[in-house]
């Protein structure tokens, strides 16, 4: 699949018929669009890295999240997490990746791990 048939594709979601709940960080679920996006990408991994921010709480105390990950042309990636305006909360710096995609963003609000067409 290309990015762009991907990006297409995961385009498609809006809402959520179904939230899946992380097997390790409890009290916190990811729709049917993440799940989608993790299974084409490869990138459960993803989701692990999102959530677990939750247990920090600089992270978890803001209501509204950004997660950006954006892959530089090494194959490294960044994970900025924003607090909706704009402004760095946390990062994480990924040695590797092989996600398909130059860049996603995914939000988390009220428990939730979403894309934003799911919004």
């Amino acid at each position: 699949m290309t990015p762009e048939e991907i990006k297409s594709q995961l385009d498609q979601f809006n809402g959520s018929e179904n939230y899946f709940k992380h097997p390790l960080i409890k009290g916190v679920v990811y729709t049917d669009g993440v799940r989608e996006m993790a299974q084409i990408c490869k990138s459960y991994w993803l989701i692990d890295a999102c959530l677990s921010w939750q247990l920090d709480k600089k992270v978890s105390n803001q209501e509204f999240q950004v997660f950006k990950l954006k892959v530089h042309e090494d194959k490294s990636a960044t994970l900025n997490i924003e607090d909706g305006n704009y402004n760095i909360i946390a990062k994480q710096e990924i040695e590797f990746t092989d996600f398909p995609l130059d860049e996603i963003e995914l939000y988390f609000s009220n428990s939730v791990l979403y894309l934003p067409s799911e919004h």
